[in-house]
């Protein structure tokens, strides 16, 4: 089975797409090939998606996929967007962050946000060809956390259509629907039709 590594620190994320490739790729961390991470300094998703995937690739000398997503809510101009994990400071929490984002909409009556995943698999470093994917996911936030599963924003991001927050559903059902889910989905596609 192909070895990739995962460009990300992110457990949630490495135990999410560890999941949803199983059968396919034996997958990887970073963290356990020692890959030092660099700064995120792109001004998009796919920028800083395309620099992970880049600098894990060119220290482990394997493919690799990185992600970068986050955030969007339409009531803040599109914050926390590419700044979502660290939205109330470096090193902050998601308790930390979900906690300042409340705050921050407590005066909005437009609830709408999506997530935004941009996906990136290169084959080494200097790939000229990346497949690059990006999904979104539509939700609305709520004003508390509900729910216990996912990480991130999770607690906060309802689900009309399944009448409950991302952190309520089965992790399975999650994967299936989610943008990293989606992005994952169309990046697989691709990477098997080349095999």
């Amino acid at each position: 089975m192909k070895k990739i590594i995962l460009a990300t620190g992110n457990k949630g994320k490495v135990r999410e797409l560890n999941a949803m490739l199983k059968g396919y790729y034996k997958v990887i961390s970073q963290s356990d090939m020692q890959v030092e991470e660099v700064p995120e300094t792109g001004a998009t998703f796919i920028e800083n998606a395309l620099i992970k995937a880049r600098n894990a690739s060119l220290q482990s000398k394997l493919p690799t996929l990185a992600d970068d997503s986050g955030l969007q809510v339409e009531a803040l101009n599109g914050a926390p967007g590419i700044y979502s994990a660290r939205y109330a400071g470096e090193g902050a929490t998601d308790k930390d962050n979900i906690e300042k984002l409340i705050l921050n909409m407590d005066q909005h009556s437009n609830r709408k946000a999506h997530f935004c995943c941009a996906m990136v698999f290169v084959e080494s470093a200097n790939d000229i060809n990346p497949i690059i994917i990006e999904k979104q996911w539509e939700g609305e936030l709520l004003r508390e956390p509900i729910g216990i599963n996912g990480f991130g924003y999770d607690p906060i991001f309802y689900l009309r259509d399944h009448e409950c927050s991302s952190a309520q559903l089965e992790p399975e059902i999650k994967n299936e629907i989610s943008h990293r889910g989606q992005a994952l989905s169309d990046l697989l596609k691709q990477l098997l039709s080349f095999e």
